[in-house]
């Protein structure tokens, strides 16, 4: 079993920057192929990012077009967590911010074994 917490989410102006994280327990995440979604208000969740486990080539990372260039997904194994950074946020990022663990498909299918709660994350114009 794994349990994740996300934090880091707010209210933060247009070109601004937040750092999200996702701390877990019940397994070390450097063993585990992680995602980031988001869910805005009426509106499909939706995939923003991907992180693998560590291997012999270290991690890979995964990224939606529409936040290609902007955020950054890492790990900080030590703290065992995962970081969302969010930098260039625009309106339209506005959403719950999700983790998630073990993809049972492709990363960005959704179908994930365990998810966080969520964190707002709110941009304004």
């Amino acid at each position: 079993q794994v349990q994740l917490v996300e934090s880091g989410g707010g209210l933060v102006q247009a070109g601004g920057s937040l750092r999200l994280s996702c701390a877990a327990s019940g397994r070390a995440l450097s063993t585990t192929n992680m995602g980031w979604f988001r869910q805005a208000p009426g509106k499909e969740r939706e995939f923003v990012a991907a992180i693998t486990r560590v291997n012999w080539s270290g991690s890979r990372t995964y990224y939606a077009d529409s936040v290609k260039g902007r955020f950054a997904a890492s790990r900080d194994d030590a703290k065992n967590t995962v970081i969302l950074q969010m930098n260039g946020l625009k309106p339209e990022d506005t959403a719950v911010y999700y983790c998630a663990a073990d993809p049972r498909g492709t990363y960005q299918s959704g179908a994930y074994e365990y998810w966080g709660q969520g964190t707002q994350v709110t941009v304004s114009s």
